[in-house]
């Protein structure tokens, strides 16, 4: 898929699809949609990302030093950085959701199913990941 520059779209065309994908978020009913939506949604590369910047503002908002937080996490200090100008000059999202998982306001959200994580299972549920792998091991 080819890259989309956010400042190049029809403002009314970027604000529809924008709304669109917040709702379709806020439509999901527990956590087992919530991660079958993202796995799909996802390449397993940008899941991790998208955690690890969880990772930075929880423990931004803890007080740890960024030299902490790169040795702990491994991430680099202009992404720890972009987390931080997020937490402080943001919309207050990270905040906000941070918040309210200490708080624990997210238990109404059941418990995913337990998914064994082999490389089988990894294989079969991202084909195109594993591409040439499949295609050497389909003629054993």
């Amino acid at each position: 898929m080819a890259k989309v520059k956010s400042y190049e779209l029809d403002e009314a065309v970027r604000n529809k699809i924008l709304k669109d994908f917040y709702l379709m978020v806020a439509s999901l009913n527990n956590v087992s949609e919530v991660e079958k939506f993202l796995k799909d949604l996802l390449t397993p590369s940008e899941s991790v990302m998208i955690a690890r910047r969880i990772q930075i503002a929880k423990m931004l908002l803890e007080g740890a030093l960024h030299e902490e937080i790169r040795r702990k996490l491994g991430v680099g200090f202009s992404t720890i950085n972009q987390v931080d100008r997020w937490l402080n000059n943001g919309f207050g999202g990270y905040k906000l959701a941070l918040k309210k998982l200490k708080k624990g306001a997210m238990p109404k959200f059941q418990q995913p199913q337990n998914i064994p994580m082999t490389f089988d299972w990894l294989r079969k549920r991202y084909p195109a990941h594993y591409l040439l792998i499949n295609l050497l091991m389909k003629n054993k």
